[in-house]
């Protein structure tokens, strides 16, 4: 059988940059803005005639970041082991295809959809586009296969509270280096404390472990809430110790000097 050639149209653009970061339906993705950059060239701002009246978009995208696939998965709300990937909305699939519900905005001339509930990545490729047509899309009555009886998903979000030397710390990362890493700590343990392929969470009872780029989060999960007790830096002390002058090794030495190796210096 001869391969099937596909080429985007365009793609997502949007604050979401890592797996971790993006939610796991629109659902759970309510409100987050973005926007779809069709391309030029190909006539397509014609093709976006007469979208404007649409108050819903399907999406149909590749996800990029995903290399080979899982016959087997673990979903979220899976609560009695793996599941075949065919029975999951799991992003591991053989052909990887992606279909997301976004709400239209509006179109933005020429080619530019401003769009919201985005639970996609910055730079998703897009193959299409489709209105959602409430009267045929919709089936209420529809069965739930192995969801009947799980979890609500999305679950209320983890509270997540910041100790005054963890958010010093992390103001201080953002302000030294660009990093937004209160953003990235709440929004990722908001989703919960337990390991996970994509949030790089590490749990030992009570105490975890969150690694944000080359940044180790220190926290306790306490019933329903996460309090962060501290930042320290990823780098061992032979590697900080050492003549490399790159700008990530310079602003955890600097970071070091300021709250110790363990982040636990109580005052810069």
């Amino acid at each position: 059988m001869p391969k099937l050639v596909l080429e985007p149209i365009g793609h997502v653009r949007c604050e979401l940059r890592t797996r971790v970061e993006a939610a796991r339906q629109p659902r759970a993705a309510e409100g987050v803005a973005g926007r779809i950059e069709l391309l030029p060239g190909r006539h397509l701002e014609h093709a976006l005639e007469d979208l404007q009246g649409w108050e819903f978009l399907w999406v149909i995208f590749w996800f990029h970041l995903n290399a080979g696939w899982r016959p087997k998965v673990l979903p979220p709300r899976s609560g009695s082991g793996r599941k075949g990937v065919l029975a999951t909305r799991s992003p591991h699939r053989p052909n990887p295809l992606g279909l997301s519900v976004v709400r239209l905005e509006r179109v933005a001339a020429p080619r530019t959809l401003l769009v919201r509930n985005v639970d996609m990545l910055d730079g998703t490729p897009v193959l299409d586009l489709k209105p959602y047509v409430a009267y045929t899309d919709s089936i209420p009555d529809a069965g739930s296969g192995w969801l009947e009886g799980a979890p609500e998903d999305p679950r209320s979000a983890w509270q997540v509270v910041m100790d005054p030397l963890a958010l010093r710390q992390a103001e201080w990362i953002e302000a030294r280096t660009g990093l937004a890493l209160h953003e990235r700590i709440t929004t990722t343990l908001a989703l919960g404390p337990e390991p996970h392929p994509y949030r790089r969470i590490r749990r030992d009872g009570a105490s975890l472990q969150l690694a944000v780029k080359e940044w180790r989060v220190q926290g306790v999960v306490e019933g329903r809430g996460i309090r962060v007790l501290a930042v320290r830096s990823g780098y061992r002390a032979a590697q900080l110790a050492g003549d490399a002058k790159a700008e990530p090794l310079l602003a955890h030495r600097e970071f070091v000097a300021l709250f110790g190796p363990n982040g636990l210096q109580a005052t810069p």
